[in-house]
């Protein structure tokens, strides 16, 4: 449910804007990760078709993440740009979105931004046999995922595997000393405005401020009840990447 929480409370900020100018477009990917809210794979696509035949793509990302699937649609869409693509993060890169900047050419973080990375995880409904296929199923996700990580960075998957157990969050010094990024840009305060009460090991840097602490979800039947049914349609929907 925190999960769930984590989604509604971070959706709908703000939808994919794309700059062009001249050879180089400016995509941003500033929201949540979801087909029905925030980010979806058909946004960046439209604005990856709207960049035409600019020589380079910059991605700059400030995201908590969201949904695998919709996160793994983004990297092959950038995969298929092709020019030159080049992720910024620009304040907080986490779960899903840290796939996603991977995805690109290459990956340059602000000085006082953070890089996260943690387990897959996801819902289910019913029994025995579908509790173990559903965990057998994030295992293959997870697999994934530390493909990812391991091609990028060189790390052995040991290490990456420990990193994503601990729920690891990076400072920009760290991310690139551990080979997530490729260089750093200039300093900026840290600063959140997303709910990040889903995750355990958040930095006391972006505890979210007290307008945006989480709701009490046990007041709200209505709500929970909406997401376990869109949950039982289909149990990985929701599931998050590191």
């Amino acid at each position: 449910m925190k999960i769930l929480q984590l989604l509604r409370d971070n959706a709908g900020r703000r939808p994919v804007n794309l700059v062009r100018n001249g050879a180089e477009a400016a995509l941003y990917i500033y929201d949540v990760i979801s087909p029905d809210w925030g980010v979806s794979a058909m946004s960046v696509i439209d604005a990856i078709a709207q960049a035409g035949d600019a020589k380079v793509l910059n991605v700059h990302i400030n995201s908590p993440g969201g949904d695998v699937f919709e996160g793994r649609a983004i990297m092959a869409a950038l995969s298929r740009f092709e020019g030159k693509t080049v992720a910024h993060i620009d304040s907080l890169c986490a779960s899903a979105a840290t796939s996603i900047a991977l995805a690109c050419s290459e990956v340059e973080m602000s000085e006082g931004a953070f890089f996260m990375i943690h387990n897959a995880s996801g819902l289910v409904w019913g029994d025995k046999s579908a509790m173990r296929d559903t965990a057998d199923l994030l295992e293959k996700i997870e697999g994934a995922i530390v493909n990812d990580y391991t091609n990028k960075t060189g790390k052995d998957a040991e290490q990456v595997v420990a990193w994503m157990d601990a729920e690891t969050w990076f400072t920009a010094a760290e991310a690139m000393e551990h080979g997530f990024v490729d260089r750093l840009a200039p300093a900026k305060k840290a600063s959140n405005a997303w709910n990040l009460a889903a995750f355990g090991n958040v930095p006391a840097a972006l505890e979210a401020p007290p307008e945006r602490q989480p709701e009490d979800t046990t007041q709200k039947p209505a709500s929970a009840g909406f997401f376990m049914g869109a949950a039982n349609e289909n149990r990985l929907r929701l599931a998050e990447v590191s």
